[in-house]
């Protein structure tokens, strides 16, 4: 006699378990239910389709109804929904969402794939019809029919997970203003911050604002076709559509109360069977608990890979097949406009939260042989435990980072350690890869760190540097090094640092950078073998700055009414611009430079060889595919007296630079050159109040002239930016020490002669207000808004214990060598 197999639930892991079923027993009566019209479709494509990628809705039909029942003989029901199940009796009570009536089926065994389902803001407004979430077609359509509505001219997304960050990519490139609402301080949760940060920044650099920790409190209505999305920072945004993206939940309600075992948080428990507690029910999917592969512990991971590994699984089971399901690594990967990010395995948070010891090592390999055209670089993060198991990985590039992650996420499925990267033998030619590839390159690194060839620290533990016990060295280029720096490094290029060990104190432990790693590696192994206790950053500078990514964001908070006057004006400034901006004159090349493949300072330096050749006024043409090839050629123009004319990043992530050298550096003088700068800069080092009323007098004079004007503020002049209140932050023991001795803002400032314990402060403040002169916390605000830039030095920061979040608003931290470069440029420096 034939068994009665019900299915609950159709699409990933349900149609799977369907298909391999009938191929395992003909004779099975096999039931589906699903409660929409589509029991087969690709919901990992739908943001697509609606972006305009997928052009035809019908390739996302996976498989329908009628072919699943040509091919396997289902017995199919859609629109059917099963409301509860009684183990007992071994029946389900199914209800006809198109007729309303209600029936019981027996069944003999069953497979549960119910899903997930999208969690909704519980706030108010949170029902209106403009805020919609994305699970199924019909999501789909209501969407795809919203965006081409003619007045839908904005979009908010709320959460930034998947869903979210394709969603809002695709809104973007539909020509909407996107803006993302995150409640936490990174997208992407299944990478750690410094590489979620290389796709947020991404997503910024192509139109989609990003609100980091901000949680939405209300939505409104705001007239016809517009909502309000009333934000807790006091912020209102104003669009037509929201789509709410923060997370999911298993959609298991209807199995309360059936006896089924549940985790804590609503999943179904299985075994590696996919058995529930019910020996002939099976469960699979978004909704089950899992167990993770990495720690062994349970977890839960919606994902469509393992959902249908599930499925083939759960049905081998019912068919009498014992395989088994061996956890999961939550393997993933995601398209962010140029970018790809993936994953595998436990990140650092998830580690540390299950108090797993763990070591992490960076590289930044291109994808393929950098002398071959078209190798863009890529990042990639390792994390491994004592025993060289891999634990974890994490990649951001342009290209070749799918494979890597496949590569290493094969190695973890078969147990294998840091050791087996470094001996794979992978497929090289130079289009596709490198004599040692990245994957090769990552396991070397890794297995420094083990055999104790070299000690590294991670940027992170920069803030908790001991200072007086440590020193810290840049062993890049001069050129590297003056276009920015970790504060308070000095320079030893390693080339030279043989002949320079005296300079180094063999009391201290040093601890080396360089721009991505492998010279820092190199400057480690000579200081260890010469006696000094060292330690390398790994990853390097590159590493370093991609940890100090915060979005840009317009702090200023907007009423309903200004937000919807600023969208007005920047609809019709894009329409007037799109009308009747001239025709950009094209740049003529009288060189050009290929320096794509090449990491810093590869591209600098051959972009000063090339000058170098080149006569005043000629143009050079670069390329280059070194992210921070777009920044470091700006400051490197500026230093160098060249002027860069255009600058542009292509969709393929390539950086277009058009160079101008300038009459200067040729030797030849030029009326641009022989003028005296207009600029002003001054180094406030006192923490006087007189001296402090006196620079912002000057900076306001100069600032309303039309000077653009810098302020320093190093050691005490510090205590002039900070804040009043007490700001709650860590702090070393010689850093709180600091903060009780010094006065905590201008209000706190004494005279520099006779203070007359306070009696001279209060008596100046008086006569100022008497004979109606701005005080000096008025002077303040002027000096910022009218563009005075008020910049802290980190060295000094650092030395005294002051931390950012205690500096007022507006301050921008850097460098002495973000001060000379602005000094080059002024007529009047100031020390006061």
């Amino acid at each position: 006699m034939s068994k009665k197999i019900i299915i609950v639930g159709g699409v990933a892991g349900g149609a799977s378990a369907a298909a391999r079923l009938r191929r395992l027993d003909e004779q099975a009566h096999i039931m589906m239910f699903e409660r929409n019209d589509y029991i087969s479709f690709a919901n990992c494509g739908l943001p697509y389709y609606i972006g305009g990628s997928i052009k035809e809705r019908s390739k996302l039909l996976v498989q329908t109804p009628e072919a699943m029942f040509r091919r396997f003989n289902l017995d199919i029901r859609t629109q059917s929904e099963v409301t509860s199940i009684n183990p007992a009796a071994k029946t389900v009570t199914v209800r006809n969402l198109a007729s309303g009536e209600q029936y019981e089926e027996s069944y003999d065994q069953m497979i549960l794939s119910p899903g997930a389902k999208p969690i909704l803001p519980d706030v108010p407004g949170a029902d209106l019809p403009s805020i919609v979430s994305l699970r199924n077609l019909a999501d789909t359509d209501r969407i795809k029919a919203k965006v081409t509505e003619a007045d839908t001219r904005s979009a908010v997304v709320i959460g930034g997970g998947f869903i979210g960050i394709e969603m809002a990519e695709n809104l973007k490139e539909l020509g909407l203003n996107v803006t993302l609402v995150q409640a936490g301080n990174q997208i992407l949760s299944p990478f750690d911050p410094e590489m979620a940060g290389i796709m947020a920044k991404e997503l910024e650099d192509n139109g989609v604002q990003l609100l980091f920790n901000e949680k939405v409190q209300s939505f409104a209505e705001a007239g016809p076709n517009q909502v309000e999305v009333h934000l807790a920072s006091g912020r209102v945004l104003l669009t037509e559509l929201v789509i709410s993206a923060i997370g999911v939940t298993p959609d298991t309600a209807f199995l309360q109360g059936s006896g089924l075992a549940f985790g804590s948080r609503g999943h179904i428990v299985v075994n590696e069977h996919m058995q529930t507690n019910f020996p002939d029910i099976y469960a699979v999917g978004d909704a089950i608990e899992v167990t993770d592969f990495v720690s062994g512990k349970q977890t839960a991971i919606p994902l469509a890979g393992p959902a249908n590994k599930q499925g083939r699984i759960a049905a081998d089971n019912v068919a009498g097949l014992p395989t088994t399901f061996k956890g999961t690594q939550g393997t993933s990967i995601i398209k962010v406009v140029g970018l790809t990010g993936a994953a595998t395995g436990s990140n650092e948070k998830t580690l540390r939260a299950k108090g797993i010891p763990y070591h992490v090592t960076y590289v930044h390999p291109n994808s393929h042989a950098g002398y071959y055209p078209g190798a863009v670089p890529m990042s990639l993060k390792l994390l491994f435990n004592e025993e060289g198991r891999i634990l974890g990985a994490q990649a951001v590039g342009r290209d070749g980072v799918d494979k890597r992650i496949d590569t290493i996420a094969t190695v973890m499925r078969l147990r294998g350690s840091v050791t087996d990267l470094t001996e794979l033998e992978l497929a090289y030619a130079p289009p596709f890869s490198s004599a040692k590839d990245p994957v090769n390159m990552a396991g070397y690194t890794a297995e420094n760190i083990l055999s104790g060839l070299t000690d590294v620290f991670v940027a992170e533990q920069l803030s908790s540097r001991d200072q007086e016990g440590t020193l810290l060295v840049d062993v890049r280029s001069e050129m590297e090094h003056n276009n920015g720096h970790i504060p308070g490094s000095m320079l030893i290029p390693v080339d030279e640092l043989r002949s320079r060990l005296g300079e180094l104190d063999r009391n201290k432990e040093i601890w080396v950078y360089c721009q991505v790693g492998l010279r820092g590696y190199t400057a480690s192994r000579i200081l260890r073998q010469n006696g000094f206790k060292v330690r390398n950053l790994t990853g390097g500078y590159k590493t370093y700055m991609l940890t100090l990514y915060k979005p840009d964001r317009n702090e200023k908070l907007q009423t309903p009414v200004e937000s919807a006057r600023f969208r007005a004006i920047a609809t019709s400034k894009q329409e007037v611009a799109a009308s009747a901006a001239p025709t950009e004159a094209v740049l003529q090349a009288d060189a050009t430079l290929d320096a794509c493949g090449l990491c810093c300072p590869g591209p600098l330096i051959q972009v000063k060889q090339q000058m170098d050749t080149l006569k005043a006024e000629d143009v050079l043409q670069v390329t280059a595919t070194d992210p921070g090839f777009y920044e470091d050629i700006k400051a490197w123009a500026g230093m160098t007296h060249n002027r860069v004319e255009k600058l542009t990043k292509l969709k393929d992530g390539t950086i277009e630079a058009y160079v101008r050298k300038g009459a200067a550096t040729a030797g030849i003088p030029s009326e641009v050159n022989r003028q005296t700068p207009d600029n002003s800069t001054m180094i406030v080092f006192s923490g006087d109040l007189d001296k402090a009323i006196a620079s912002f007098i000057i900076a306001n004079g100069a600032a309303s002239s039309g000077k653009k004007v810098t302020m320093f503020f190093t050691f005490w002049g510090l205590n002039v930016i900070r804040r009043p209140e007490k700001i709650e932050v860590s702090k070393s023991l010689v850093g709180r020490m600091f903060g009780m001795m010094m006065p905590r803002g201008s209000r706190k400032l004494g005279l520099s002669r006779m203070n007359m314990m306070g009696m001279g402060t209060k008596m100046i403040r008086g006569v100022m207000k008497s004979n109606n002169v701005s005080s000096l916390e008025e002077l303040i605000e002027t000096a910022i808004a009218q563009g005075v830039e008020v910049v802290a030095c980190q060295m000094s920061m650092d030395l005294m214990g002051i931390k950012q979040e205690e500096l007022i608003d507006g301050v921008k931290i850097a460098g002495v060598g973000y001060y000379l470069g602005q000094a080059d440029q002024s007529g009047i420096n100031l020390f006061i």
